[in-house]
């Protein structure tokens, strides 16, 4: 047994998945979901019915490399290690737990996050092996120009003109710290973290950034896009597939050990 007899015990866990096959991650009638394949492993796995609360959610085909959640349980978990293991023997589909981790009773894995990373990955020429995982995309674009029009982005801002229309959230402000493109290997990447991200932020932002580099709309143009407040003077949504949640940043205090650098590859160095 995982468990021993107490009440009341908070976990955060922090995993990775392949989106290619879910509906996203929150939990959605006759959908195959992220949360419910792990609520049905962790429940089954220790005995007692759990709900993951996410850092936020991920649309159908949007990856996460780090993606960070909490559950309570009744009765502590013994071995987290072991569970984690037993986890990954258990879940027959594309996601990878990578670490269960005491935390205390009213941390939070969405409230108590300060800032998110997301990366957007183009490949500059067909990626056959990359077809789930980046999006194709041949045109000879300004990536200075692209990067330019980022340093708009930069701050505390209303990012209305690019989220998704009709939406229940209290506040469309959202303080990105950072934003760019670099190129490397053959892919063009992508980088923005902020506090928080609106539904479609950031395929609508690279949408639009594309279109500067195109030369369809000059970097200067942006910062009106943005006052605009309005998701018609942006450009259009790039495709969910080229679209990963990296990093999720907590405060140290969070943890009850140190907390793990998340999963990272080539892609998303820098």
């Amino acid at each position: 047994m995982l468990t021993t007899q107490t009440i009341g015990f908070r976990y955060f866990i922090e995993l990775a998945f392949n989106g290619t096959p879910f509906h996203g991650w929150q939990i959605q009638p006759g959908a195959d979901t992220v949360q419910e394949t792990i609520n049905y492993a962790i429940g089954t796995l220790i005995g007692q019915p759990i709900n993951l609360v996410g850092c936020g959610r991920t649309d159908a085909g949007v990856h996460a490399s780090h993606f960070v959640a909490h559950f309570d349980v009744e009765n502590p978990i013994s071995d987290c290690n072991l569970l984690t293991y037993r986890l990954n023997r258990f879940i027959n589909k594309p996601i990878r737990i990578d670490r269960i981790v005491p935390v205390n009773a009213d941390f939070h894995a969405r409230f108590h996050a300060v800032s998110r990373t997301y990366h957007y990955l183009i490949s500059h020429n067909k990626a056959p092996f990359m077809k789930d995982f980046s999006w194709d995309f041949s045109m000879s674009i300004d990536i200075d120009a692209m990067n330019v029009a980022c340093r708009v982005l930069i701050g505390k801002h209303d990012f209305k003109s690019f989220s998704k229309l009709h939406t229940d959230i209290k506040t469309n402000d959202c303080e990105v710290f950072e934003a760019f493109w670099r190129e490397h290997s053959g892919f063009l990447v992508f980088k923005i973290r902020s506090d928080r991200f609106l539904r479609n932020m950031v395929r609508a932002i690279v949408g639009t950034l594309i279109e500067v580099g195109k030369g369809k709309i000059k970097p200067a143009e942006v910062e009106g896009i943005l006052q605009a407040k309005d998701r018609a003077k942006a450009g259009m949504s790039v495709p969910a597939k080229g679209l990963y949640l990296t990093k999720v940043d907590y405060p140290p205090e969070v943890f009850r050990v140190d907390p793990k650098p998340p999963f990272s590859n080539w892609f998303w160095a820098g």
